[in-house]
């Protein structure tokens, strides 16, 4: 086990699915073991899988099947750096495709409720270099839903 985890928590019986979409959808992701209750508790019965370990992306988490009382928000997100745009819209499509929703500025949520930033590298070159070329990228990506990289590319150079 991983000295540090992050957990996320899910519904009744969910996260095993949300593992397995992870892991189809992400290079160097897989599922790993699972905990099982060894008795019924109060939501379930003996045998029932409690955590389920998953990688995504090389990065340790473990999800939790705790019930519907606590549900994600945009106060936790995943950044996922995309080399080119078809890799950008591969990480998209799968997520909004498979039950989520897209949002702005590079922002979706898969189906779970998780919210991802899917964001190009160029994007992230941009505002790290500051003054101008910052500015034009930003007021570029503020109009998109999905990151159109020629765009921003294209906001980068125009002076």
């Amino acid at each position: 086990m991983e000295k540090l985890t992050t957990v996320l928590w899910f519904d009744h019986g969910e996260t095993r699915r949300a593992a397995e979409f992870y892991a189809s959808t992400f290079p160097d992701s897989h599922v790993g073991e699972a905990v099982t209750a060894p008795s019924d508790f109060p939501d379930g019965a003996a045998g029932s899988e409690l955590v389920v370990n998953f990688t995504v992306l090389g990065r340790a988490f473990s999800g939790l099947n705790g019930g519907p009382q606590f549900q994600p928000d945009e106060a936790v997100s995943f950044m996922v750096l995309t080399d080119d745009q078809a890799e950008t819209d591969r990480y998209w499509n799968a997520i909004v495709d498979g039950g989520g929703a897209a949002s702005a500025c590079g922002w979706c949520h898969d189906r779970w409720g998780f919210r991802w930033q899917i964001t190009p590298r160029t994007l992230m070159e941009a505002l790290l270099a500051g003054g101008g070329e910052a500015k034009r990228a930003f007021d570029a990506m503020s109009t998109m839903g999905r990151i159109d990289v020629a765009a921003i590319d294209a906001a980068r150079r125009s002076a």
